[in-house]
């Protein structure tokens, strides 16, 4: 039996689950509302304030689709009680972002502005840093899946170097760096 599959999910005060027609599960909290399609031979039961997930056989495909939609649900649960936030951080001189409602503006080292239209369910916040720091951006959604994508896709604008380490990395992320040439020693 899955590990992840077998263990149920939660449902903090303030969440509503509906379990609507052809397995979708619809999510409702405080932060927003997801709605997630599970596999027909997945059975999902609702008790106690419980989701339950249970499988018809042990047969790979089923074991793996087990763990998947419960991981799923569990995450749609988490981001719709308290929501989940990325934050980037810019490292390079002149490197900087800009929110204006769902727009970015970013400014990395290139000849032009790059422009960067948010979904509806993702906000974006930049705040003020003291000089000598290198500039924040913070994402916040209900969605993880979305909001992976978003900060993948912003970090695909400027990926971190190897050498100096300039670019747009995670804060807390650690870097592989490589050595810089050296003069030959005569």
């Amino acid at each position: 039996m899955s590990r992840i599959g077998k263990l149920p999910v939660n449902l903090p005060s303030g969440v509503k689950v509906e379990l609507l027609d052809g397995n979708v599960l619809k999510v409702k909290g405080p932060k927003g509302e997801l709605c997630q399609k599970v596999d027909p031979d997945i059975q999902v039961s609702l008790e106690d304030n419980e989701i339950k997930f249970t499988r018809p056989t042990d047969l790979p495909r089923h074991r793996s689709m087990h763990g998947l939609y419960r991981a799923l649900v569990h995450n749609m649960v988490v981001g719709v009680s308290e929501g989940f936030e990325i934050r980037q951080e810019l490292v390079g001189v002149g490197y900087r972002v800009e929110a204006q409602g769902q727009l970015l503006l970013f400014s990395l080292g290139y000849s032009h502005e790059i422009q960067l239209m948010l979904p509806p369910e993702v906000t974006a916040e930049t705040p003020q840093v003291r000089k000598g720091e290198n500039p924040l951006l913070i994402l916040r959604s209900c969605d993880k899946q979305l909001l992976g994508q978003v900060a993948a896709k912003i970090r695909s604008f400027r990926r971190p170097e190897p050498y100096k380490g300039k670019g747009i990395k995670f804060v807390g992320e650690q870097l592989r760096r490589k050595a810089g040439k050296t003069a030959a020693a005569k």
